[in-house]
């Protein structure tokens, strides 16, 4: 009787310990629990429902579990799902990926989309500073765009944890205006409030590039940083050479939220950055090293370089479907290490 008791307590400790290693060492979970992707506010829309989907659908198919997924307000939010171990996996910008990875080293990249040649060397998509169409000429020098009127004006960024939004933008103006005397100790910290004797007359945050955006058309500012591809399913090019400055974008008549008080309003491009691609993370100690290799070949593979509803191609955009990504060449996702998001890094 005495060593039966025994036999069941040894039983209980080894089932207690291996429940502890499968929530927090990497191991295997209940197959039928489910994988949680983490969203951006950017890529929370309602519109984006079925492009969100189909990413799901190729993770359940994958790993044989069903999937969650975590829509946000909050950039914050999203990054603190990966680094407090909430969830599986996410789909983040650079800077965002960063943070994650600082508060939690098992946050670590899955997959990258590449550039429309399929290569990692030409992964980028572009931060924009913005204006109402109007007032770009305050921005010229002799037919030229120059930043050095924004010093003053009322801005928005989206999120101190975007890359496009925030990192990049504010490490362009810092480098640009400490090269004068007024300036000469300006930092990133310093852009953040605006006021009085600051270098911004007021700051707002739109938290998504969609709500910067807003925060532009709605007048609320005069200057606003935003990325291309967050917005790219809401506007269309009216003139200029896509992604320079000069370039005229108009808001489309039928654009949904937030955009839809505003159809037919213009902006133009004053300044154009290119960025790291956003990569697709995942946390490496709620997911096996054998399902995160099977979800990077699942990912890389021709079959979803080829999904219309992932890289969406120009007929099936022609008929209402709003895209995560888009098919122009040979986009497809790769494989990229920690060391890639490292220039991010050099920006701080």
């Amino acid at each position: 009787m005495q060593s039966m008791r025994f036999l069941i307590f040894l039983l209980m400790v080894t089932l207690a310990l291996s429940a502890c290693g499968a929530s927090s060492g990497g191991t295997a979970a209940n197959p039928n629990s489910p994988i949680i992707i983490a969203w951006l506010p950017n890529e929370s829309g309602a519109e984006l429902k079925d492009a969100r989907d189909a990413i799901g659908a190729v993770v359940s198919e994958t790993l044989g579990r069903p999937v969650e997924h975590r829509t946000t307000t909050d950039y914050l939010i999203a990054v603190e799902a990966l680094a407090n171990n909430t969830a599986h996996l996410g789909f983040f910008g650079a800077e965002a990926y960063v943070q994650a990875h600082d508060k939690n080293n098992k946050v670590i990249p899955l997959v990258i989309p590449s550039g429309s040649d399929g290569r990692l060397e030409t992964a980028v998509y572009y931060s924009w500073l913005a204006v109402l169409r109007g007032q770009e000429g305050n921005y010229q020098e002799n037919g030229v765009f120059k930043i050095d009127n924004i010093q003053g004006k009322r801005f928005s960024f989206v999120s101190p944890s975007s890359t496009s939004g925030f990192r990049v933008p504010a490490a362009g103006i810092v480098k640009y205006f400490s090269q004068r005397e007024q300036w000469k100790s300006l930092t990133v910290d310093e852009l953040i409030e605006g006021g009085p004797n600051k270098f911004f007359s007021e700051v707002l945050f739109g938290q998504s590039h969609q709500g910067a955006a807003v925060n532009l058309l709605s007048g609320k500012v005069d200057v606003a940083s935003f990325c291309d591809a967050c917005v790219s399913n809401y506007i269309e090019l009216v003139s200029g050479e896509e992604n320079k400055p000069g370039a005229v974008y108009r808001v489309l008549n039928n654009a949904p939220e937030p955009f839809d008080k505003f159809p037919g309003a213009e902006f133009v491009i004053i300044s154009s950055t290119p960025v790291i691609n956003a990569p697709f993370v995942a946390n490496s100690s709620m997911l096996t090293v054998d399902e995160i290799k099977r979800l990077q070949d699942a990912l890389t593979s021709d079959a979803v370089a080829n999904n219309p509803r992932i890289f969406a191609t120009k007929a099936e955009i022609d008929a209402g479907f709003k895209p995560l990504f888009r098919k122009t060449k040979d986009e497809r996702f790769l494989v990229v290490d920690d060391a890639f998001f490292n220039p991010i890094r050099e920006l701080r």
